[in-house]
């Protein structure tokens, strides 16, 4: 393996922790692979102990990965704001960053509490609470990603519990409808706009009292002509 060559997420991670930490070695494959690569390199000190540290090639690696992350943050950031547009403009309140306790049954018929953290979380803008409709959108612009995801099973019981839709907003490209499970909705972000791939199955869902108190706590998502309706000031004494 050479410094160009494909490191996997165990490689990155561990000239992470090496970067921050005194650098102690672990004497294991990982570190082996990266010692041959150059990207880590073996010192003794004045007592014979060794150590590793980062290379300037290692440190070149972390610093292209720290310039990749970002890229992905912004991207999905952007995307997690155009989804969150489009939900208010459908009529719907919208939040995001939400950590919600969600109910989950257990292997012996117990209740389990997962937490979950949907990119954004809506409800009908409705009075009537049966209207409300609770949907969870999470908004995916990596592949590996996605299929993180998708290998957490409590993760999606944890959204489906909190919602009566539960969708997958992904960017074009990165992966085909029929690879997302049928409990769920699909829609890819184009330069166009959203398109629906799959609607979402929708069942009865009423929003939790402990949803619907750390909504209270929360902060809904401004909409997009919340300055256009802002109040009059008023314009004499």
């Amino acid at each position: 393996m050479s410094a160009a060559g494909a490191l996997g997420a165990a490689h990155r991670r561990r000239l992470r922790e090496v970067w921050r930490s005194a650098g102690w070695p672990c004497q294991d494959m990982v570190e082996v692979e990266l010692l041959a690569a150059g990207l880590l390199e073996r010192v003794r000190d004045g007592d014979g102990r060794e150590s590793v540290r980062v290379t300037d090639a290692g440190i070149r690696v972390l610093a292209a990965t720290l310039a990749k992350n970002r890229a992905a943050r912004s991207a999905h950031e952007a995307l997690v704001a155009e989804v969150a547009t489009a939900m208010q403009r459908a009529g719907r309140v919208v939040w995001r960053g939400l950590s919600l306790r969600a109910p989950l049954p257990g292997p012996d018929g117990s209740t389990v509490w997962a937490v979950a953290m949907p990119d954004v979380f809506s409800i009908r803008h409705t009075t009537v609470e049966d209207y409300a409709e609770p949907a969870v959108h999470e908004i995916k612009v990596r592949r590996a990603d996605l299929l993180s995801d998708l290998r957490h099973a409590d993760k999606g019981a944890a959204y489906r519990a909190l919602s009566s839709q539960c969708w997958y907003v992904l960017r074009a490209g990165i992966a085909e409808p029929d690879e997302v499970p049928a409990v769920y909705g699909v829609m890819v972000a184009r330069a166009g706009g959203l398109e629906v791939l799959r609607p979402a199955p929708r069942r009865a869902a009423r929003v939790p009292f402990a949803v619907w108190m750390a909504l209270a706590r929360a902060h809904a998502e401004p909409g997009p002509d919340d300055a256009e309706q802002a109040p009059l000031a008023p314009s004499g004494p």
